[in-house]
């Protein structure tokens, strides 16, 4: 399924590439693909970039088969849904050259328009509300791709180093320790920061504007104004958006950088010390007035940005007050006052996050299945290693208390199986110990984060 733009990676991950090898370990192109970018041209970048910054033709290069091609893997490498249309990956792939070959024509000619991206609504975790998924036809995920595949580049090397989310060779664990070592560093007062709406609310004109300073090649940029105006299919009718990115768009991650590149020159040069991935920021103070200042300063650019901070979710966290907590990309960052004194700030789950682990574990283990055990173990395996990858580093009772969980449901499993009136516990434990399950490979998440604990620290 195509990804809704989305800020929290552990919802939606950063998308998959077919990236270029790297040249060498400290190559700071390494990513670029090389089967667009020429040598010629990835030496400019090298330097800068042409003189006067801007670059003036590309669209040749958008739509060139190469660039198509590589855009294609892009979108292959992370599947989705069908669009409007219908139409599949599989399907687009296995009449690639075709399909290419009627998008040149169309750009050619002229004629080419996004179709209207499908809105279906899934469920949102943690609550009863739903939230939009917009679904791109592949042939316009294919486009978006490279599209993203020219322009990235361009505007790679203008970006903070305080950005991480949707950038080549960063992630959101790059974030999260950057994060925890302000707090290390004594920034304990912490501007917690939801912009409301951010993917929806991107007036078109500024951010093409903001585009332009470095993109002059007009018809590029009537090509990201097509797919900022492509219409939205709902179960009302169609609807023509006046602002925001596209839904589930390619390059709406790429747009929103772009868009938010100058809030974080702005705090820098303010030295205010933020952490940002995607449109989910947190600005570490050492004081109290520092983060009130610093808010303040966000408010005025996100007003003159036309982007408004949620009242609600926006808030100034003081860690030097017990049980004060903050979330940040899914992880739940949360003063602890051990008994024997002294002060730790504990990585651990955010709620929505713990409820979704849940969710998903019961729906891997229901009581009536009638899948063999080791079956059901390889299924809660799949889980269990995608889920300790991204929360590999929270507290280590969150692991062994969702270890309990699981080998409680597979018990109780057992025991239904068994004709046993009790579930997953009493005589269900002696019967069918740890041990049981270790032996048919049960995943633990809590030796794989001691494990990995170990590991890190050897390499320290």
């Amino acid at each position: 399924m195509t990804p809704a733009m989305n800020s929290n990676p552990e919802q939606v991950p950063e998308p998959a590439g077919v990236l270029a090898t790297p040249t060498g370990d400290t190559d700071p192109l390494w990513w670029v693909e090389r089967s667009v970018w020429t040598a010629r041209m990835v030496e400019c970048l090298r330097h800068g970039g042409p003189e006067g910054g801007k670059w003036y033709s590309l669209h040749d290069k958008v739509f060139a088969t190469k660039t198509l091609e590589a855009g294609y893997a892009r979108v292959a490498a992370n599947q989705g849904a069908a669009g409007v249309d219908g139409m599949t990956v599989e399907v687009f792939g296995e009449r690639l050259a075709q399909e290419i070959s009627a998008i040149q024509q169309a750009w050619r000619s002229g004629t080419y328009r996004p179709d209207a991206v499908r809105r279906v609504l899934i469920p949102k975790p943690g609550s009863s509300q739903q939230r939009p998924l917009g679904i791109p036809t592949v042939r316009d995920r294919v486009v978006q791709a490279a599209l993203r595949l020219v322009l990235e580049p361009i505007f790679e090397d203008s970006f903070h180093p305080t950005s991480y989310g949707f950038r080549p060779g960063r992630s959101a664990h790059q974030a999260l320790a950057a994060t925890a070592g302000q707090m290390k560093a004594g920034r304990l007062v912490v501007v917690d920061a939801d912009l409301k709406a951010f993917f929806d609310s991107i007036p078109h004109e500024r951010l093409l504007a903001a585009v332009r300073r470095k993109v002059t090649d007009g018809r590029v940029l009537d090509l990201i104004g097509l797919f900022l105006k492509a219409g939205v299919l709902t179960d009302q009718g169609l609807i023509t958006p006046t602002a925001g990115t596209p839904q589930g768009g390619v390059i709406s991650p790429l747009l929103a950088n772009i868009y938010l590149n100058d809030l974080d020159h702005e705090m820098a040069a303010s030295d205010w010390t933020m952490v940002r991935y995607a449109d989910d920021f947190v600005i570490l103070c050492r004081t109290m007035d520092e983060a009130t200042r610093a808010l303040a300063d966000v408010q005025t650019w996100t007003a003159q940005a036309g982007l408004t901070l949620h009242p609600d979710k926006t808030r100034i966290v003081d860690l030097g007050t017990p049980g004060a907590w903050f979330d940040f990309l899914g992880y739940r960052f949360k003063r602890h006052d051990p008994p024997g004194g002294g002060m730790r700030i504990l990585r651990l789950v955010r709620d929505k996050s713990l409820t979704r682990a849940r969710d998903a574990i019961r729906t891997a283990t229901p009581r009536a299945s009638g899948e063999a055990m080791e079956d059901i173990v390889l299924h809660i395996n799949a889980w269990a290693r995608g889920w300790w990858a991204y929360f590999r580093s929270v507290h280590r009772s969150i692991h062994r208390a969702l270890d309990g969980m699981i080998r409680r449901r597979l018990r109780s499993i057992l025991s239904r199986r068994n004709g046993r009136v009790r579930w997953g516990c009493g005589d269900a434990h002696r019967i069918w110990p740890n041990t049981h399950f270790d032996g048919l490979g049960l995943f633990s998440l809590e030796q794989a984060h001691l494990a990995y604990l170990h590991s890190h620290r050897e390499t320290r």
